[in-house]
């Protein structure tokens, strides 16, 4: 299984006319996890600040190689897929299921090493797990968190369709304290 697009290196934002000829492309898609992409992981659970906002402190190294050794990231109730940008691995997106029975939705994330941030590729990956998670589970709804600071992923949350639900108080420690956490919905019908 293999979810593609192509969106340009501005983001997919236009450009003028004069500016046609120097835009080049982006090819994005989301891949399942193999084991070369665990080597990736592992640095995302040792390295402090590679995640950037999405470091929780360090973690067990063989964890990931557990996993994916288990379902290869690719459960009932949560998953990983690779993020790929023009065939280099760029990061991972992720869903966990969230509620029980009729009301069981999902909660994604995304990872993206440094260099791809900023490059529109986070919001196209979103959108292709959204469309994914939509065309292959009967959730009605996908939800996002993220910190109040974090303004990109805020624009890009946005951009994929989610709207701004609230925050929720000390509902996240990170970096020695209790923190707020914005949360974000997008329902099927969105768009």
């Amino acid at each position: 299984m293999a979810i593609a697009a192509i969106i340009s290196e501005d983001g997919g934002r236009s450009c003028p006319a004069s500016e046609v000829g120097r835009v080049t492309k982006t090819w994005v898609r989301l891949r399942p996890v193999v084991e070369s992409d665990l080597a990736m992981f592992r640095r995302f659970v040792t390295e402090p600040g590679l995640a950037g906002a999405a470091w929780t402190g360090y973690h067990d190294p063989s964890g990931p190689a557990r996993r994916f050794a288990l379902d290869g990231y690719l459960g009932p109730d949560d998953g990983r897929l690779m993020v790929e940008a023009d065939e280099t691995a760029a990061g991972f997106v992720s869903w966990d299921a969230t509620g029980s029975g009729l009301s069981r939705y999902w909660n994604i994330g995304i990872v993206l090493l440094p260099e791809w941030r900023g490059r529109g590729v986070g919001w196209r990956a979103q959108t292709l797990l959204c469309d994914h998670l939509f065309a292959t589970s009967p959730a009605p709804r996908i939800e996002a968190r993220t910190q109040p600071e974090n303004i990109a992923e805020q624009k890009a949350l946005e951009k994929v369709g989610f709207l701004s639900e609230g925050i929720l108080r000390s509902a996240e420690f990170r970096d020695g304290t209790w923190r707020d956490v914005l949360v974000y919905g997008k329902l099927r019908g969105d768009r």
